[in-house]
């Protein structure tokens, strides 16, 4: 310690910038006075505490001295007002007062002071508060960086799992494509018409984005389908089917027990999107809400798109034939909740198909 009791500060905060603010040009001076004998030269200094907002406006600094008692503007009001210009990002502020009242102290502290000195005060007292003011916040500062950059390394390796999701989905229902070329747009289409019509049911945001990516695997289970059967141009027999019936079974088997709540939908979906509100529907003879929402959903959207597609065994159906089928078929093959919704928002579906057209 020098022989005038003046203490000097870590080299580490030497690059600190410390804004003093006090009525009293005198006060001012000395305080500007004692922080540059100890080391400290990034200060400035005000009387007028609008000015002293204007300052951290420009560029926020790492410690405030600040008085108490000013006219105008005193000290609780400044940092008032400060904390709603800089938020989290306010620094530690020292408060200087000649009045050691408790009324005050509680004031200053609970308005965000977080320490105070009392004039007069001794050269070493105010640098030693100072000083651990500024450790404080050179140590928040870094916890602040360190978290941002934990919150970007999550967002970046969020985004990498998003896109290996969507890439995983993709080979998948290009898989599927390998065997029936002709269904390729119509996934894709099912993804955005089915998260459509859940967004226009009420589901939550979550919901209709899973249903976006694993719908379009609601028919993965045709891989496991015979040529002559999946291609046939012409009627399927009851023996092909009931072959073709088992893609619903194939698929869900081909997406469970993957631990992934995207691909334990898309099994949903696959197993469940072609049961009948009625009952008549298969592989398992569901009726009503026992059917999971995803497999209503997208069996709404299912019909809406493959009657309007070409297909081996038929050629596609007129726009407003395919319409007034699904208000036929509301409440005994369609949930007729759901294909009331859809038919209200037609002009909506119908865009989304003409845009996602083959």
């Amino acid at each position: 310690m020098p022989a005038d009791g003046c203490i000097e500060v870590d080299n580490s905060l030497r690059t600190a910038r410390i804004l003093v603010i006090d009525d009293m040009q005198v006060s001012v001076d000395y305080l500007v006075c004692t922080l540059r004998r100890a080391g400290l030269a990034h200060i400035s200094a005000t009387t007028d505490p609008r000015i002293g907002l204007d300052l951290c406006r420009q560029a926020p600094p790492d410690l405030i001295l600040l008085d108490y008692c000013m006219p105008g503007l005193d000290g609780p009001g400044f940092m008032a007002e400060l904390t709603s210009i800089l938020g989290a990002e306010t620094p530690p502020i020292l408060i200087i007062t000649a009045h050691d009242i408790a009324a005050n102290r509680r004031r200053a502290l609970e308005l965000g002071a977080i320490d105070y000195v009392t004039k007069p005060f001794t050269d070493w007292e105010l640098l030693i508060r100072a000083r651990n003011l500024m450790r404080l916040h050179v140590l928040h500062r870094s916890q602040r960086a360190l978290s941002r950059q934990l919150e970007q390394l999550v967002s970046e390796r969020t985004a990498e799992l998003e896109r290996t999701r969507a890439e995983i989905i993709h080979r998948l229902c290009n898989a599927g494509e390998f065997r029936d070329e002709d269904t390729g747009r119509h996934v894709a289409r099912i993804g955005r018409l089915s998260s459509r019509l859940a967004e226009l049911a009420g589901a939550g945001g979550d919901f209709a984005g899973n249903l976006a990516a694993a719908a379009p695997l609601h028919d993965i289970g045709k891989i496991g389908i015979p040529d002559r059967v999946l291609l046939k141009p012409g009627k399927l027999d009851h023996d092909e089917w009931s072959i073709m019936k088992t893609h619903c079974t194939l698929g869900a088997q081909i997406l469970a027990d993957s631990g992934l709540p995207l691909l334990d939908l898309a099994s949903e979906i696959a197993l469940s999107h072609h049961e009948k509100w009625d009952g008549n529907g298969y592989p398992n003879g569901l009726a009503g809400d026992a059917i999971p929402l995803s497999g209503r959903l997208v069996a709404v959207c299912d019909v809406f798109d493959a009657l309007l597609s070409h297909r081996p065994y038929k050629q596609p159906w007129p726009m407003d034939k395919a319409l007034a089928y699904i208000a036929e078929v509301s409440g005994t093959h369609l949930d007729p909740n759901l294909a009331t919704l859809f038919l209200d928002n037609k002009a909506e579906m119908m865009a989304i198909r003409v845009e996602m057209a083959d």
